[in-house]
């Protein structure tokens, strides 16, 4: 009989790892995302980026137009863990204003906007303990290369914004990711 237990290591996203929740076999740390703002009143079916209708509704994979007034795009919302190279992402929804919304679909294949930002918009999904039903204003940056715009939480003292300066633990990012029916087994 032994004495000693294994410890669990610091970093339980160092290497191969499979989910309590789902279990699929993840490499590293994982990222989490909305399927779509939460305002989207339709099901799951998502059109091609390059079919984008600014009447009506549209869905795709980086940008949403609802009633043809309300213009989302799909972002990261980054939180430093400490103790990792790695940022945690939230893959989440902002609103932009028409103009903006023009300005980041004008640039988004060569990353050549006319304007870098930061824009503003609302975060439009709900975020585990973080975001309610209410929207958060954020600040949107637009990014290079076709990689999705991040944001920032624009209230200093809201605990987002403080998670996003600070950064949070293995065990913060272990919370939020149980939360959502994921974690490490």
């Amino acid at each position: 009989m032994s004495w000693f237990r294994r410890a669990k290591p610091a970093n339980p996203f160092s290497d191969v790892w499979t989910c309590a929740g789902c279990g699929e076999v993840h490499h590293g740390m994982m990222d989490l995302a909305a399927f779509a703002p939460d305002p989207w009143p339709h099901g799951e079916a998502r059109e091609p980026n390059g079919a984008i209708r600014l009447e009506g509704d549209f869905l795709s994979e980086d940008f949403c137009v609802l009633g043809g007034k309300y213009f989302f795009v799909r972002a990261v919302l980054e939180i430093p863990v400490r103790g990792l190279a790695e940022k945690f992402g939230f893959g989440c929804w902002s609103t932009l204003s028409r103009e903006n919304f023009d300005k980041y679909i004008e640039g988004f294949d060569d990353g050549a906007f006319p304007d870098w930002g930061p824009w503003t918009g609302w975060l439009c999904n709900r975020l585990e303990t973080y975001i309610g039903t209410e929207p958060q204003s954020v600040h949107v940056f637009p990014q290079p290369d076709r990689q999705r715009p991040t944001l920032r939480i624009m209230d200093p003292d809201h605990a987002l914004a403080i998670d996003q300066d600070e950064g949070i633990t293995i065990d913060r990012l272990m919370e939020i990711l149980r939360y959502y029916g994921h974690a490490p087994a």
